[in-house]
């Protein structure tokens, strides 16, 4: 028999229960006419690219059939026919895959972001020149240099001046015993 992959779009004011429920009905429907449903998978409620029939959102479902070509239609015809249906798509595959789909799939496991450059600079430079040193960790470029105290330097734009002694300073001592000495 032919295999064949079904994706609907349910109506977002009915719950996942009835959704699971339309799911059931039509695998049942496929059992009737000679054929099997192998698989059968809940995406979820999802926003739509665009409104179909007043509906920014939609339940999606996944079912995987080995059934004849008459079955198929017919649970088409069906789908059409259902007011909680707004969107159905059924394509012939060469074969079923079992594995969750990719919509199941964790994100971290469909793509791994980290391993990619993607193009970004960690010295703040352009993107034309090379990194000064290729496999240093990557520098905050709006960072100032640190103080004694181990905190960033916030000079306020200022110039750097040397603070007045403090009157009873080491400094101020020194001054005050010179000029006794005189």
């Amino acid at each position: 028999m032919p295999y064949y992959e079904c994706v609907f779009i349910a109506r977002q004011d009915i719950s996942a229960a009835q959704v699971d429920a339309l799911v059931e009905g039509y695998t049942n429907l496929i059992g009737e006419n000679g054929g099997k449903v192998t698989k059968t998978e809940y995406w979820g409620l999802k926003t739509l690219a665009y409104r179909i029939k007043k509906n920014r959102k939609g339940h999606y479902a996944l079912m995987n059939i080995d059934a004849p070509a008459a079955a198929v239609q017919e649970m088409e015809r069906t789908m059409r026919i259902n007011e909680d249906v707004i969107r159905y798509l059924s394509i012939k595959v060469d074969e079923l895959d079992d594995e969750p789909s990719i919509q199941m799939q964790r994100r971290s496991s469909r793509d791994d972001r980290d391993d990619r450059d993607r193009g970004r600079r960690y010295d703040g430079g352009p993107r034309g020149a090379k990194p000064a040193d290729a496999g240093a960790k990557p520098a905050d470029a709006g960072a100032k240099p640190a103080d004694d105290g181990g905190k960033p330097a916030d000079d306020g734009g200022k110039p750097e001046r040397e603070a007045a002694p403090a009157a009873g300073s080491e400094a101020g001592e020194e001054k005050g015993s010179e000029g006794d000495k005189s």
